[in-house]
């Protein structure tokens, strides 16, 4: 284990390698463990100051971050690779790696990513447009490398942030299950996860159309602080009810008066976990409460514990929690 992990810092493992050494340490906590321990020395090392020796280990560091740059823009260049790389952000002790893959798109001369962010995590992007991405847990977005057409398409499964550089020649397009965003500029907060009832598109700054597939009359054009949800073809529009909501590109998921039901889904959802309630009067429990995303689900239900009391039987090998009053 410790091995592979000096391997993969020191650039001596191959891309599928790599690629499957996180996988694993996405599931398995020692390893986990391991890869933070590794980079925090590796920051020590390159950042801890030398008596005598000042701004040397800042520029073996500078070097170290310059070659995997160098490494990663070779890799974006090279249109014949299946699987290209693996991302991997180590902070304060907190893991977040997230899954790139390249496939080329040959009728169109243009390669295209996927960006996947597994469960309890967040990460955020800069396109080739400029236009800066925050994507949160269980979150997909399929995007090119360059924007070469009349327009700036991009895919989204899950809940993304976007703030989008202004080009009146090339519309930005969104699209994601039963919907299509349309811009020019703006800042806004997009939630649609596979499975769920509805999509929901909040917006801060600008402007910009929603459009529900299949009913070609269904659209509605939001202005700052509307907040439109899409429930099959049919689009209803709302004020923003809690600006506090989109502290998650922060890492701070935040809850303003919402019942236990919907915390409950948003962590499921969030840390790709089952919970199970046995007492659905509990279900109507009402928090408003704010949580480090790092802290971790069960952490977080510990703290909910302070409010209303509850115990958790915890069911690692099916990865369930059963709450009882």
């Amino acid at each position: 284990m410790e091995e592979s992990v000096r391997k993969y810092f020191q650039g001596e493992l191959s891309l599928g390698e790599r690629l499957e050494l996180l996988r694993r340490a996405e599931e398995d906590a020692a390893l986990k463990a391991t890869f933070i321990r590794h980079q925090h020395l590796l920051a020590l090392l390159a950042l801890a100051p030398v008596e005598g020796d000042a701004g040397k280990t800042r520029a073996g560091y500078d070097a170290f971050v310059g070659e995997r740059r160098r490494k990663s823009v070779a890799r974006r260049r090279s249109h014949t690779l299946r699987y290209a790389a693996a991302i991997l952000c180590l902070t304060l002790g907190t893991w977040t790696a997230a899954y790139l893959y390249f496939s080329a798109d040959n009728a169109a001369d243009e390669t295209v990513q996927t960006l996947h962010v597994p469960a309890g995590q967040r990460i955020s992007l800069t396109l080739a447009d400029g236009t800066v991405v925050w994507m949160n847990a269980r979150t997909t977005l399929t995007y090119p490398t360059t924007f070469r057409r009349g327009e700036r398409r991009v895919a989204l499964e899950g809940e993304a942030w976007f703030d989008v550089a202004r080009d009146t020649e090339k519309p930005f397009i969104v699209s994601s299950g039963n919907m299509e965003v349309k811009v020019l500029g703006t800042s806004f907060n997009m939630y649609s996860y596979p499975g769920e009832a509805f999509s929901r598109i909040s917006l801060v700054e600008g402007s910009l159309q929603v459009s529900a597939r299949g009913n070609d009359t269904s659209t509605a054009i939001l202005q700052p602080n509307d907040e439109a949800t899409v429930r099959g073809s049919n689009i209803s529009v709302t004020e923003i009810p809690d600006h506090n909501y989109f502290l998650w590109i922060k890492g701070i998921y935040s809850f303003e008066n919402e019942t236990f039901e919907n915390i409950l889904k948003k962590l499921e959802l969030y840390y790709d976990i089952r919970i199970d309630m046995k007492d659905a009067a509990m279900l109507q429990w009402r928090y408003t409460v704010k949580f480090r995303q790092r802290d971790g689900l069960r952490e977080i239900l510990r703290l909910m514990q302070q409010i209303h009391r509850f115990r958790m039987m915890i069911d690692e090998e099916n990865n369930t929690i059963t709450i009882i009053k």
